[in-house]
């Protein structure tokens, strides 16, 4: 059983949050970890560069000179490799790099990502996290509180908090997502993982429905 104490905003325990880790997943598979944040990583390649081969360099196509009695190297036409001005020999070209592991993978890499934050004591539990108003001061002022301003965060809430997340937005190292659209990547990028007592009732909710 896994307990954590439950904080608001201004760091006092308010509460115990406790729950069984099989919930989640059984194990942590590093494999499978790996493997999913390659996926992500890789999705995120542009594959957009390109560069001209000889097909693509405007000139004649007609030889520079005759094959032989010119006392010169036989030379080919001005689009060349070997000329300054031609093409390139292997002309780069866009690629596509996006590939999808199955989902039921992905959904369980992302549980054990959550596991793995709690079993590594990097979590922490609001018990709601609402802005008077969307200020990046008022989130520093909580980071500062709960005593995570030094470290990487990734803010978790029920539903999509457009006011944390104008926030936030500016705090180099600090994330937010809704509960919904957390996955392994997002999770393991950020040292620390704080959930509002709603977003991690909500998520083993869905594991539960599933």
């Amino acid at each position: 059983m896994i307990s954590l104490p439950i904080q608001d905003t201004t760091g006092q325990n308010v509460g115990t949050y406790e729950f069984d880790p099989g919930e989640l997943a059984s194990e942590i598979n590093k494999q499978l970890l790996h493997d999913v944040v390659v996926m992500y990583e890789t999705n995120e390649r542009q594959g957009t560069v390109q560069t001209k081969n000889r097909g693509d360099v405007k000139g004649c196509k007609k030889k520079l000179y005759k094959q032989k009695g010119t006392g010169r190297a036989r030379m080919g036409n001005k689009r060349t490799p070997m000329r300054r001005g031609g093409g390139h020999a292997w002309g780069k070209r866009p690629v596509d790099w996006t590939y999808r592991l199955p989902k039921k993978a992905i959904a369980l890499a992302t549980r054990m990502a959550i596991l793995s934050k709690f079993q590594d004591k990097e979590v922490t539990i609001l018990s709601e996290f609402k802005l008077s108003e969307p200020k990046t001061r008022n989130v520093v002022g909580v980071l500062k509180a709960l005593g995570l301003a030094d470290d990487s965060c990734l803010l978790t809430t029920e539903t999509l908090d457009r006011d944390v997340w104008l926030a936030a937005r500016n705090i180099p190292d600090v994330a937010v997502s809704p509960a919904s659209e957390l996955n392994a990547y997002k999770v393991l990028r950020r040292k620390r993982l704080v959930l509002t007592k709603s977003a991690m009732d909500k998520i083993r909710n869905r594991v539960n429905q599933n």
